[in-house]
């Protein structure tokens, strides 16, 4: 099963407070609990809940049905990004969230590949239409 961005965020967030409390990291370098605050990890993780909920099934759905599915995923990371001033989803942030939605799909068996072909779209740019993190 696809891995949330949110675990492997979680997971660095107390990496790096290991490395404190062990004193192997220098504070001054601590970063990830001031990346990833709580709520953008709680409401990142509730647009998750709702993205999987409709993923069962999508294998067999429509090109349209897949797509609303994307649609509603990536309008309420919109909305997580705009609560958190536009700056919830760096790079790094946007590539995981994105390869977690192609690996959602694929595991769900929708032909990620074939869907964007459909729709004069490369494999890459699902999101692109809606995306504005």
């Amino acid at each position: 099963m696809a891995e949330r961005p949110t675990t492997n965020w979680r997971h660095g967030i107390a990496e790096e407070a290991e490395e404190l409390a062990a004193g192997t990291l220098d504070p001054e370098c601590a970063c990830m609990a001031a990346l990833y605050p709580e709520e953008l990890l709680a409401t990142t993780d509730a647009a998750l809940d709702a993205f999987e909920h409709e993923l069962p099934g999508l294998g067999e759905a429509s090109d349209e049905q897949v797509f609303a599915v994307v649609e509603r995923f990536v309008l309420a990371l919109n909305e997580v990004n705009d609560a958190n001033n536009g700056g919830a989803f760096e790079t790094d942030e946007r590539e995981e969230l994105c390869d977690f939605i192609d690996e959602s799909l694929t595991e769900h068996g929708v032909d990620v590949v074939a869907l964007t072909a459909r729709h004069g779209l490369g494999r890459y740019q699902l999101t692109n239409k809606w995306r504005k993190w």
